[in-house]
C-alpha cells in the first residue's frame, strides 16, 4: 500500500508559495472592473439617446387655425352647424342677414358647450352656462358671451374660417366686419 499525503483542496493547482486568495482576487477583481465598464458605457449610451433626441423637438400637430368650410348655400337659415366642432372647435350659425363663427369653449372655465337644437341654446355641461345661437350669455357662471371668429369669401366663393382673429362682445369687436358674413 502507498501512503497517500493529504492535500487541501485550497491549495490543489496553486504554485507553491501563494495563497489561493491572490487568484480569487484577481478574478473578482475583473469581474467588478468588467461591470464598472458596462455601467459607463450603458450611461454614457443613455446620455447621447437624451441628447440626440434634444435636438428634435416634440411637435403638436394641430388642425390649421384657417381653413375653408363650404359655400355658403350649404348652411341652413336659422340652424347651428355642429360639423366643425370636433375637428376646428367651431360652431357656424346661419341667420337671415349672414352667417358668423362661435368659439366652442365655454367663456367659464374652458368646457365644450353642447348645442340643444330643441331648446335653441349652447348648454355647458360643466357648470350649466347657458348661451343663445348668437353667443350671448344668458344664464350659469359664464362671466361673458362667446367669442367670434372672423370669417369671409375666399376667390372661390368658399367661406374661410380663420381662427387667429378672434372677437369679443364685450370689447365691441362683434360690429367689426370680420366678425360677420353677410350673404
Amino acid at each position: 500500500m502507498s501512503e497517500e499525503k493529504f492535500i487541501p483542496e485550497a491549495s490543489v493547482g496553486t504554485p507553491q508559495g501563494k495563497g489561493s486568495g491572490s487568484t480569487m482576487e484577481r478574478r473578482s477583481f475583473f469581474k467588478w472592473l468588467s461591470i464598472g465598464w458596462l455601467a459607463f458605457t450603458a450611461a454614457t449610451g443613455a446620455f447621447f439617446t437624451v441628447l440626440i433626441r434634444f435636438l428634435f423637438p416634440n411637435v403638436l400637430f394641430e388642425p390649421p387655425q384657417s381653413f375653408k368650410i363650404g359655400y355658403p348655400e350649404e348652411f341652413e337659415i336659422g340652424k347651428v352647424d355642429i360639423r366643425f366642432k370636433k375637428k376646428y372647435n367651431v360652431w357656424i350659425v346661419r341667420n337671415e342677414e349672414g352667417m358668423y363663427a362661435l368659439s366652442t369653449v365655454c367663456t367659464h372655465l374652458g368646457c365644450t358647450p353642447n348645442w340643444l337644437d330643441t331648446e335653441r341654446k349652447f348648454k355647458c355641461p360643466c357648470h350649466g352656462s347657458g348661451f343663445r345661437a348668437t353667443g350671448m350669455n344668458f344664464e350659469g357662471p359664464a362671466p361673458r358671451p362667446l367669442e367670434r371668429f372672423a370669417i369671409h369669401l375666399a376667390d372661390d366663393g368658399q367661406v374661410i374660417v380663420d381662427k387667429n382673429k378672434n372677437f369679443k362682445f364685450e370689447k365691441g369687436e362683434w360690429g367689426r366686419s370680420e366678425s360677420f358674413l353677410k350673404v
